[in-house]
């Protein structure tokens, strides 16, 4: 199966979860209608948040539909790295090294590499990804919820991209990101949820390194 497929559909109930797949809490629940008066700054914000990360470190929760959840810790250092840790129990990684988002599956011993601008993941990854320019903002049900719908009109087999953050004054921006919700075209929705975020964090190279699954069955320790 094509690994961006997986990335957020595979069910949990499978050899391993699919990244990024969780099923959207009411509360973060989306509606359609683009906030127009508050589009320019919110934006504005939005982007500033996300490029005012240096390093963080969260945990977080991915659930299917039918309420499986699995969960882990993801690492984050811009631009453009990432790290999915999950559970003993999903035996695969998922890593950015800013250039490259590479999905290890060590259940199956396969690598698949894409290039951060054509992966899912662009809007959080690439920082050549404008959210102001390819970003709408959606309405949500609290004035201290900002939600930034991104898709790229140039990759519509990509999910669209729905960056969800939370007014924090101790988060960089004043915003912290709290989950993201990927709508694919027949409009199946998946998201993740972080929680204890921590910043400005020690994150080394090696964070962004990971173990060919293709000469081993298990994952780096």
């Amino acid at each position: 199966m094509n690994a961006l497929y997986r990335i957020t559909k595979k069910p949990l109930g499978a050899a391993f979860a699919g990244a990024l797949a969780v099923a959207v809490p009411v509360a973060l629940a989306l509606p359609a209608a683009p906030v127009a008066a508050q589009t320019s700054n919110q934006l504005n914000r939005a982007a500033s948040a996300l490029r005012a990360i240096t390093t963080m470190r969260a945990s977080f929760t991915q659930s299917d539909r039918s309420g499986q959840t699995v969960g882990g810790t993801l690492t984050m250092r811009n631009p453009g790295r990432i790290r999915f840790e999950y559970g003993d129990d999903v035996n695969m990684l998922i890593v950015s090294n800013g250039r490259t988002l590479s999905i290890a599956d060590y259940d199956v011993q396969q690598l698949e590499r894409y290039p951060i601008s054509d992966s899912p993941l662009g809007a959080l990854l690439d920082p050549e990804r404008d959210i102001t320019r390819y970003g709408r903002v959606v309405a949500t049900n609290s004035p201290n919820v900002v939600s930034i719908a991104v898709a790229d009109p140039n990759k519509p087999e990509f999910p669209e991209l729905t960056l969800v953050f939370t007014e924090k004054s101790s988060a960089p921006g004043g915003l912290e990101l709290t989950a993201w919700v990927a709508r694919d075209t027949q409009n199946q929705r998946t998201t993740v949820r972080l929680s204890n975020h921590r910043y400005g964090i020690d994150v080394p190279d090696s964070t962004f390194r990971y173990r060919d699954p293709r000469s081993s069955s298990r994952r780096p320790g």
